[in-house]
């Protein structure tokens, strides 16, 4: 039931768009309020989520490690899996984020022959979460151009570098095509797989297909319904530059398709499980290094306790434990 309702809620989206553009005329509200609005929330969310986690006390250190600690001089010491300083700590989380070090790692259990439990490299998951979120960081790159006059050499750079392979007109994006079968493998894997299917949620279906729904239809507008390039321009730069208008040129209602769902994954991200983006940073299993064998670490939040030591408990019964025959301190 759950990918059936995440399927609808995003289908209930597209058409409250076109809805909305073709019959009630409402072109300000979908391509001026809403994306101020979710742009709005965005950062504010964000801004909210991160002090939220930020205030959290982390009295020790929890470290997720998987190599040898810093101990004696002859034993080598794992410097990334298990960072005693600064350095260590930011070669790992620049590995982490930028190339997802630990999914990397990940192994799956399968029972062969019977009860035989047998453990195996799966390197799948890393391939398409590499593929999605650098193809998504390239084409959030790539739409900056709509937002900037003139448009600056590097993304003239990036577009040619990424439609390299050009096969007819207009150029296809080699991160179109990427993105759209790493999103589709993420949803398989979430369907086809009866473990992973078992504890999924709506929360982790609608992101899927609200991202998937996004990618179809920028795929639409650039190479099957064609759009008015001219108007998208205007519009976006009048955004950017705070001078919202909606242009006198019917630009079309995939557009405004495009850019209500890109609203509602905005105003959706700072409440959701793609969150990760900026609490990766702040997670105490990844950002603290692990020196507890040098370090003594004082919890600061340890209020005075009244402790009740050995003598003082040997005073108070020890004619009780003599007549036990208990051993005594003093007699």
């Amino acid at each position: 039931m759950g990918v059936i309702s995440a399927l609808i809620s995003v289908i209930v989206l597209v058409l409250l768009a076109y809805t909305g553009v073709n019959h009630a005329r409402l072109n300000y509200l979908f391509g001026v309020t809403i994306p101020y609005a979710a742009v709005l929330i965005f950062f504010l969310g964000f801004i909210y989520r991160v002090l939220n986690w930020a205030r959290s006390p982390v009295p020790f250190r929890i470290t997720t490690t998987c190599g040898q600690q810093k101990t004696l001089p002859w034993i080598k010491q794992s410097h990334l899996e298990s960072p005693s300083g600064i350095f260590g700590v930011l070669g790992r989380m620049f590995l982490e984020v930028f190339f997802f070090r630990s999914l990397f790692r990940n192994t799956r259990a399968e029972l062969r022959e019977g009860q035989r439990l047998t453990y195996g490299s799966s390197k799948w998951l890393w391939m398409a979460g590499m593929a999605f979120h650098w193809c998504f960081l390239v084409i959030f790159i790539r739409h900056l151009r709509f937002f900037t006059m003139p448009i600056p050499t590097p993304l003239h750079l990036i577009e040619g570098m990424d439609g390299l392979l050009q096969i007819g007109a207009p150029r296809l994006y080699m991160t179109d095509l990427i993105f759209l079968g790493a999103v589709g493998f993420l949803f398989l894997r979430r369907v086809v797989i009866p473990q992973v299917r078992y504890i999924s949620l709506p929360a982790d279906y609608f992101p899927l297909f609200l991202i998937l729904a996004i990618g179809a239809s920028g795929v639409l507008m650039r190479y099957f319904t064609k759009v008015d390039i001219a108007g998208v321009k205007d519009l976006t730069m009048g955004l950017a530059t705070l001078h919202p208008h909606i242009p006198g040129v019917k630009i079309g209602s995939i557009f405004y398709i495009h850019i209500f769902l890109v609203s509602v994954l905005f105003i959706y991200f700072p409440f959701s499980k793609l969150m990760h983006m900026g609490g990766v940073f702040l997670s105490p299993t990844r950002n603290l290094a692990n020196n507890n064998r040098m370090v003594r670490h004082v919890n600061p939040w340890n209020y005075p306790v009244k402790v009740h030591t050995y003598e003082e408990y040997e005073e108070e019964f020890r004619a009780k434990m003599i007549k036990a025959e208990i051993p005594v301190e003093k007699e």
